[in-house]
């Protein structure tokens, strides 16, 4: 099982984007779990998810998030921000897979 993290600013933003990526999985028969949270909870999530996705307006924080993820070998990527936002769930868990590897 593939495990997805997603962080945003409160975790809200970003709900809508896991149900369309949980939806593409479905329909491609990947097992995944996707879930998003609000920045603040990235530490404490660290060694649960193979991978981290941050929304656009975060992206600030990814090279300080990037440092903490590589200590423990995983990665930490900022979601296109068209696809953001035009919510293509078929691409960012593509993206999110090509991470993960």
């Amino acid at each position: 099982m593939k495990k997805i993290l997603l962080l945003c600013s409160n975790g809200m933003s970003t709900s809508l984007m896991v149900k369309k990526m949980l939806e593409a999985a479905e329909k491609k028969g990947i097992e995944a779990e996707i879930k998003a949270v609000g920045l603040e909870m990235f530490k404490e999530n660290l060694d649960k998810y193979d991978v981290f996705l941050l929304g656009p307006q975060i992206k600030y924080r990814k090279a300080e998030f990037e440092k903490m993820a590589a200590e423990v070998g995983k990665k930490v990527e900022v979601i296109n921000t068209i696809d953001y936002g035009m919510m293509k769930g078929d691409k960012v868990l593509d993206f999110a897979l090509g991470l993960i590897g």
